[in-house]
């Protein structure tokens, strides 16, 4: 059987001076797969998010990404693993607003040499590359060189995505991207995303509130499920 390409074990988190936020004693994610994660607010999936991609470590337990133990690697070699081998998608979406289009979608390929390589190796330059993943999603050539800022939600949403995407990184985290978007909007932004991150081999690990989504995944789960220690009544 193929390795999970995600794995936490016992894993505990508890920020200085508060009880333990995260209590998880394993989880996993497959080669592949796309996951859906329900976490409200409260449920420390923000703190979990932060924990995945090596920018917390936790009290305790096991965080292993490709086989890789985060939590033996320094902050610093953990930001290079993590711009590497995993690509966000933020709530918010986090463009830089005085870069164009085809800016904020190449960035990550200026932090990852593994990156540019693998978008080379499959569309010939970062730039083709960045043009097919916009086009995929649904984004004209004529938006490439328009200001991130100057775009209508929706198209921020698809930029966003092709900038998680580009590369080829495998695992792709998705926190909340959905929420500013109609039910239709939605489902069709979803099926895009599943359908390239299957054309990259991505992993795609899904965080929403919106249980009406869970059944468009592989595999659905409640972050409440998987956390025994007892929920604040704020997330921090």
């Amino acid at each position: 059987m193929t390795a999970p390409l995600l794995t936490l074990s016992d894993l505990g988190f508890a920020w200085p001076g508060h009880a333990e936020l995260l209590d998880i004693p394993a989880f996993h994610l497959a080669q592949g797969e796309t996951l859906f994660l329900k976490g409200p607010s409260g449920s420390g999936k923000t703190t979990l998010l932060g924990l995945l991609g090596g920018v917390q470590k936790p009290s305790r337990g096991s965080i292993a990404l490709l086989g890789q133990e985060l939590t033996t690697l320094s902050a610093g070699a953990r930001d290079h693993f993590r711009v590497d081998h995993t690509g966000y998608i933020f709530q918010q979406f986090n463009l830089l607003p005085f870069l164009s289009v085809r800016e904020n979608v190449e960035l990550p390929c200026h932090f990852s040499k593994l990156r540019t390589r693998r978008a080379k190796q499959r569309h010939g330059s970062v730039q083709q590359a960045a043009s097919a993943l916009l086009a995929h999603l649904g984004l004209k050539d004529d938006l490439l060189e328009r200001r991130a800022d100057a775009l209508s939600i929706g198209q921020q949403q698809r930029v966003a995505a092709a900038r998680a995407l580009i590369g080829q990184p495998e695992l792709v985290i998705a926190d909340e991207p959905t929420s500013a978007l109609d039910a239709d909007a939605r489902e069709a932004f979803l099926q895009l995303l599943f359908a390239e991150c299957r054309a990259a081999g991505s992993s795609l690990l899904f965080v929403s509130h919106d249980q009406s989504l869970a059944p468009l995944f592989d595999r659905h789960l409640s972050l409440a499920e998987l956390n025994r220690a007892a929920t604040p009544a704020a997330e921090v």
